[in-house]
């Protein structure tokens, strides 16, 4: 498997999948279609033999600003059939058995944090910034983040996190255990590289079945989480906070939630 579109590049070389998204333009936000890309990938990852590892990255001082919001209102995923691209992309590294790496340099906001508390190794830049402004849009967690950051991180910094929607850089990340190190711009992705080499040239069976133990306790709670938390997203993408939060962002002014409660 090995394919490129616009903004989605992958490669499989030496048994690693290398996703990379490609949207510099637009600080690599995420559409509808290339969710559907990137879980797609994933999927065929899960099920092709010559593929040990998946290693996902963007561009230096880029990872992903998360979802590309005129994108997510024009096509707002609250209908379940089909699955929208962005919940098959959850659930595609939510069950991922193969080890899962990042490299992230610069942006990494929603999305872009939350699916390294599914990561196996994750490697940062000094310029790496992470954002969790669900909150801030009028939103609620997402990929079991409401589950998965408070046991990583502690309730009190897991809150501070999620209900302030404020960015932290690479030092808190790894403070948190969020990430493994911090790292040198270009170094990022040559280590995170090497790194997935060597997961690679492990036994294969062996390292399936020491990432399914490592996650095994928590497993069931991980999926029923993400389940309630998509629940009350869709409720929560037609909210009035929501579209006041919304409209805010594209008129570019503050918003004011004063009169909801």
């Amino acid at each position: 498997m090995s394919a490129t579109t616009p903004l989605i590049v992958t490669e499989i070389k030496d048994g690693i999948l290398r996703v990379e998204i490609r949207r510099p333009d637009k600080k690599n936000a995420l559409t509808g279609p290339m969710y559907a890309v990137l879980a797609d990938a994933f999927e065929a990852a899960e099920r092709d033999p010559r593929v040990r590892v998946v290693l996902i990255h963007g561009q230096p001082g880029m990872f992903t600003a998360g979802n590309d919001l005129a994108d997510f209102l024009e096509h707002p995923p609250i209908n379940d059939d089909p699955p929208p691209p962005v919940f098959r992309f959850l659930e595609a590294f939510r069950t991922l058995t193969k080890p899962f790496v990042a490299a992230v340099s610069g942006a990494a906001v929603g999305i872009g944090t939350t699916m390294l508390l599914h990561c196996d190794l994750v490697y940062a830049g000094e310029s790496a910034k992470f954002q969790l402004p669900f909150v801030n849009l009028g939103l609620c967690p997402e990929a079991a983040s409401s589950l998965l950051l408070p046991a990583l991180a502690g309730h009190a910094r897991a809150a501070e996190i999620l209900l302030l929607g404020e960015p932290f850089g690479a030092a808190k990340a790894v403070e948190i255990g969020l990430v493994n190190a911090v790292l040198p711009e270009a170094s990022v992705l040559d280590h995170a590289m090497a790194q997935a080499r060597k997961l690679a040239a492990q036994p294969a069976a062996s390292v399936r079945l020491t990432k399914q133990l490592m996650k095994h306790a928590q497993a069931t709670l991980v999926e029923q989480t993400m389940r309630e938390e998509g629940r009350h997203f869709k409720a929560r993408l037609i909210s009035p906070e929501s579209k006041e939060a919304f409209t805010a962002f594209f008129e570019k002014r503050k918003p004011d939630f004063s009169r909801f409660n």
